[in-house]
């Protein structure tokens, strides 16, 4: 979906490198680096985490005395690769007793709830350890104890007022934390606590040769980072860099290599985009149409052949979940048009449901609608059919905390939602289905008033002629990875319009030619058909990523529209 928006050029903030390529010197200096990044693993931070020696003497002794560990994930990506570090890392490690477990989002919601619980059955195993999620999960940790087992809990999102009674928590995001990083992914805590029980083992002589190689760990580690959307520090950075280093030389798991091929991706070319795009709504797709436990199994699959196998099923469930998708999107398109024909610029927030919705599917609605519209979006659907209690997804946009709001929300209206959880951009929640139009109106009330301006967006201003080339888009790639709160590139520039027809879909390709006088380039613009025959200004100022077209053994430079630029350039 291409939209109108104004733009603004990043400035430098430290001097560019004379060293580098000067596109490639320009957008490091704008992103405050003077020389080429290095993201060798010697400079991984280091386990500092509070909670990270309790978790891994519990994990040693349940190693050393034969003892059963149960891993407990998400049914997300983040989830379902933390889950599958775990469970390889143990193993490596000696663990003989290791068996995961992951929620079934329909039947027993966000965590280690006391229904999850109650149906592991007696005798629970000996520990239970949670990946990507149980610092919510007050009652589930509580009633796990209570039967007699040790809970590690390994998570990243932020804490509550109260913490679960575990035996022990790690999670970066604690409040006085000693890690210099808040911005883990859950993998990323899961994996950092594998690296401590391996040095606890290592200095209690328990590797009778070499120690496990936990960096083959990091293609599954670099997947959940991605996906997860969180923040591209220097530390996730590297992280993602080496995962992506080991895809790159074949050194892939064989459910990461299933994922990335059965989407059509060459793997000596992967990136973190390819991750985020192709492997993670591949993965996504298990868990909010069927069982992420199809995902973990295509992840933990040693055969080639079992891993493609689950990764065509999985290629089958986001086909289907596009689809239903379309259908939802199509729907709540027709809400938001009449909430806002009848509200006009009145609208500062919508909460849109329909009783057929897919609830594993409204979080992707709530994002595409607040992406068009630039206001917080909540899409609501039935738990389940029939059901008189509705799971809703909401996204906002850079200017309001989703999580904060519905924490304000609850405080004001004591028992209006029946439980909710989430991040700064996105959340969840659980609530009556008598109590919808109640929580519209205190939903309004907050957002009223509320100024979340023009939307802007950030670019690293324009190219050159002789920088349309493969060269440049060699060079960019070569000092990523890039992604959340670490962005790719981004350029603008004025074209004039040599031709261009739709293909696909509904994606309009195009031929441009710089209106500076420099050379002819391809150019696609993706879900924007309906332009093919709307008047377009001449010179077209767009903003556009430069990406490397691999077609038949031939290599070209293609652009990607991203936005049509109104206004003057912010400078």
């Amino acid at each position: 979906m291409i939209r109108q928006v104004r733009i603004r050029r990043r400035k430098p903030t430290v001097t560019a490198s004379a060293s580098l390529p000067p596109v490639v010197a320009r957008i490091l200096a704008a992103r405050g680096l003077d020389q080429a990044p290095d993201y060798s693993l010697a400079g991984l931070l280091p386990p500092t985490l509070s909670g990270l020696q309790p978790g891994a003497e519990l994990l040693a002794r349940a190693i050393e005395h034969d003892q059963r560990i149960l891993v407990v994930g998400d049914f997300d990506a983040d989830g379902a690769t933390g889950c599958t570090v775990a469970v390889r890392a143990l193993k490596m490690m000696g663990a003989r007793h290791v068996d995961w477990l992951v929620p079934d989002r329909f039947r027993h919601g966000y965590g280690l709830s006391p229904e999850l619980v109650t149906e592991i059955g007696a005798p629970l195993p000996d520990v239970l350890l949670t990946v990507d999620q149980g610092i919510s999960s007050l009652a589930g940790v509580a009633l796990a104890r209570q039967r007699g087992a040790c809970v590690i809990v390994t998570d990243h999102h932020l804490p509550g007022p109260e913490l679960p009674a575990a035996d022990a928590i790690i999670n970066p995001c604690l409040a006085n934390d000693p890690f210099p990083s808040r911005a883990l992914a859950g993998v990323g805590v899961v994996f950092y606590l594998m690296l401590a029980l391996r040095k606890l083992l290592r200095e209690r002589k328990h590797f009778a040769q070499r120690q496990p190689r936990l960096d083959a760990l990091l293609d599954l580690v670099a997947l959940g980072t991605v996906a997860d959307l969180v923040p591209l520090d220097e530390n996730n950075r590297r992280l993602v860099a080496q995962g992506l280093a080991r895809i790159r030389a074949g050194r892939a798991s064989p459910g990461v290599r299933a994922l990335l091929e059965v989407a059509g991706r060459n793997l000596a070319w992967v990136s973190a985009s390819d991750l985020g795009f192709a492997a993670a709504p591949r993965l996504n797709a298990a868990g909010r149409l069927d069982d992420m436990g199809i995902g973990i199994r295509c992840l933990l699959a040693d055969s080639e052949r079992e891993a493609r196998s689950l990764a065509d099923r999985l290629d089958q469930l986001n086909a289907e979940r596009r689809q239903i998708q379309d259908e939802m999107q199509a729907h709540a398109e027709v809400q938001a048009d009449r909430m806002s024909a009848e509200l006009g610029a009145a609208v500062q927030g919508l909460c849109v449901f329909d009783p057929d919705w897919h609830q594993g599917v409204v979080g992707l609605v709530a994002g595409r609608l607040m992406e068009r519209l630039q206001r917080p979006v909540i899409a609501f659907a039935p738990a389940e059919q029939g059901s008189a209690m509705l799971k809703g997804s909401g996204r906002s946009p850079s200017g309001l905390h989703m999580r904060d709001l519905l924490v304000d929300i609850s405080n004001a209206s004591p028992g209006l939602i029946e439980r909710f959880g989430g991040h700064a951009r996105a959340a969840g929640l659980s609530l009556a289905r008598d109590h919808l139009e109640a929580f519209r109106e205190a939903f309004d009330q907050r957002l009223a008033g509320a100024d979340f301006g023009e939307e802007f967006v950030d670019t690293d201003g324009s190219l050159r002629g002789d920088e349309f080339a493969i060269e440049t888009v060699a060079a960019i790639d070569q000092v990523g990875p890039w992604g959340q709160a670490w962005p790719e590139p981004l350029f603008d520039g004025r074209f004039h319009i040599e031709s261009r027809r739709v293909v696909g879909q509904d994606h309009l390709k195009l031929r441009l030619r710089c209106a500076d006088g420099g050379p002819g380039v391809d150019a696609m613009a993706f879900r924007a058909g309906r332009l093919c025959h709307q008047e377009l200004p001449d010179p077209l100022h767009v903003t556009f990523r430069p990406e490397l077209n691999r077609w038949r053994g031939q290599v070209s430079l293609q652009l990607i529209i991203q936005h049509l630029v109104k206004g003057e350039v912010d400078a």
